[in-house]
């Protein structure tokens, strides 16, 4: 077997990104640990994948009990919904985007080749997980439409609109910690991706690498596309994935779930939450 790319697992379980003095809690799934058998194997998190429903929920108690928190989990669908939780709120809503003021409260997204984006507020008020494809970062509507919005913009306007109002203070600093996802040596799209990109902002084609033996089709780098875009929105507090071979989803078959190399694949989660 190929050797994995080395990084150490608690950098990974618990993400480290300036904010824990706060109280702002964060953790990363990985495969092990779990109850789920193959091709699931072995802490799938996803209901919607044709794992047997009792092992999910095994694993979603197993992966609760690692945080020491109540995680909300969402059927995520390539959109830019985000929407506010709170203890009340059920499992199984339709949002790609979660944000909550609620301590003891995991916001918490589901990968396995996208990107969990992970934010909060300097002043630890706020925490937020994100679902990042290239379809929600674009803000690709279901009529192939450009949105005005892409799911990060979007979240970005809620925290940013709810945090005013409660606090009425003009200024919100954001930090930022990027997942595991798709590496950009493996993340091969279409022109019409690129176009798409394009269409948004003019900027966005430096995160594309065209494939000489393929002609139409590109490498591209999500990470960069999510730095850069989080920089548009004035958020220069960034952690997290740089794009190397250890955050690569496809590229690391024993730490990760991915889509794009399995097909048939289960789901890891990241999830931000602030400490009660």
């Amino acid at each position: 077997m190929t050797p994995q790319p080395s990084l150490q697992t608690s950098e990974f379980w618990h993400p480290r990104w300036g904010l824990e003095h706060l109280g702002v809690r964060t953790h990363l799934s990985f495969r092990d640990g779990g109850v789920s058998s193959k091709p699931f194997d072995r802490l799938n998190l996803g209901l919607h994948v044709g794992d047997e429903p009792g092992r999910v929920e095994q694993n979603r108690a197993i992966y609760q009990r690692q945080m020491g928190a109540k995680a909300i989990f969402f059927d995520q669908k390539h959109g830019t919904d985000c929407i506010q939780i709170d203890h009340a709120t059920p499992n199984g809503l339709s949002a790609d985007g979660a944000y909550t003021m609620e301590r003891g409260l995991a916001c918490t997204m589901m990968v396995a080749d996208c990107m969990p984006l992970l934010l909060a507020d300097a002043k630890a008020r706020m925490v937020a997980a994100v679902h990042v494809g290239w379809r929600g970062l674009v803000g690709l509507g279901d009529k192939q439409s450009l949105l005005p919005l892409g799911v990060i913009e979007q979240a970005h306007q809620e925290m940013s609109r709810v945090l005013m109002q409660v606090f009425k203070h003009p200024e919100v600093r954001l930090f930022a910690w990027l997942g595991p996802c798709i590496g950009p040596e493996a993340f091969e799209v279409g022109e019409e991706v690129v176009h798409a990109f394009e269409q948004k902002e003019a900027l966005y084609v430096q995160a594309f690498k065209p494939l000489e033996h393929k002609p139409g089709k590109y490498l591209a780098d999500l990470p960069l596309l999510v730095r850069m875009q989080l920089k548009r929105l004035g958020v220069q507090d960034v952690w997290g994935n740089d794009g190397s071979q250890a955050w690569c989803t496809l590229s690391c078959p024993d730490r990760y779930f991915s889509h794009r190399r399995d097909r048939t694949s289960g789901r890891f989660a990241a999830s931000i939450w602030l400490e009660p």
